[in-house]
């Protein structure tokens, strides 16, 4: 699995670099091939170091994000987490991973996965409109995201609040 480390506003230590790849070859290895990527944020906030693990593998992304004083302890709760969104969707992910994943992985009973029931379907017309009155609309409405045809592209958007309090956006990314 190729592991990329990338650090914002602090510096990685060689150590922690070896210890963060043998440790997801370790952990996650068996469920994902060499063609995996796996690519490490960290960065500093209050005394906490954030940690962003982000994983692709066969057209499926696993993300996870932990807060602790220790890289180690975030990066293993990171691990920890993707772990636990592999077994919670096991029959799901079944197919896409490594063939082998889940008879090493899983000696111990595993939950069941969860059918998702669609209770509500909801239509409505686009308006165009640009990204603050998105966020304005959105928060109007008292939602934690919003969809709008995007003004400036034509092309379809998402506003969402983060559980940081900021706004992020989703593009389609039409290449």
């Amino acid at each position: 699995m190729k592991t990329t480390i990338t650090a914002k506003k602090m510096q990685i230590p060689q150590n922690f670099t070896e210890h963060a790849e043998a440790r997801i070859d370790s952990r996650l290895g068996k469920f994902f091939g060499d063609e995996a990527d796996a690519k490490i944020v960290l960065s500093e906030r209050k005394n906490q170091i954030e940690l962003e693990l982000t994983v692709k593998y066969n057209s499926m992304i696993f993300r996870a994000e932990r807060s602790a004083a220790d890289k180690t302890v975030a990066l293993d709760d990171a691990i920890d987490k993707i772990i636990r969104q592999i077994r919670k969707n096991k029959t799901r992910v079944e197919k896409k991973l490594k063939d082998t994943a889940f008879k090493e992985a899983f000696a111990e009973p595993v939950e069941e996965a969860v059918d998702y029931e669609i209770i509500k379907d909801k239509k409505f017309k686009l308006r165009p409109m640009n990204v603050e009155e998105a966020i304005l609309q959105m928060n109007l409405l008292s939602h934690t995201f919003f969809m709008f045809l995007n003004a400036e592209t034509g092309n379809i958007n998402v506003v969402y609040k983060r559980d940081d309090g900021n706004y992020a956006l989703l593009e389609p990314d039409m290449n």
